[in-house]
């Protein structure tokens, strides 16, 4: 995987998710501070999978996106820390659950061409 320079809107993603699934895991498995292997696992993926979004700082919120970076397990993995952990974020975590909110209703890119190589003669 190619690792891109992260801009401010990835990083806050990021902020996003490491709650998301802070807060699930607190729900679910007890875990205070540091989430459990788990779910700590769950948050590196999605870490590295924001990484390496095409889109980048144009990124649409995941759910309207017609790139799927997650694979299948994954995505209902973090579908449902997500159905858990939104409704909570608004006490928790304000201006993240704002900023996100906005996030989705931001317009859709179209997704990125692969870059061409030139020929050679």
């Amino acid at each position: 995987m190619k690792v891109t320079t992260q801009g401010p809107r990835i990083a806050r993603e990021q902020r996003t998710i490491d709650a998301m699934i802070r807060i699930y895991c607190r729900g679910h498995h007890g875990q205070r501070e540091v989430p459990c292997a788990e779910c700590a696992s769950l948050r590196d993926y999605a870490r590295r999978r924001l990484s390496v979004c095409p889109f980048q700082e144009e990124k649409p919120a995941c759910n309207n996106c017609e790139v799927h970076c997650y694979s299948s397990v994954m995505r209902e993995r973090v579908k449902a820390v997500m159905r858990y952990a939104g409704p909570r974020m608004l006490w928790r975590h304000p201006l993240l659950s704002i900023y996100h909110l906005l996030d989705e209703r931001r317009r859709v890119p179209a997704p990125p061409r692969p870059a061409r190589k030139e020929k050679s003669e």
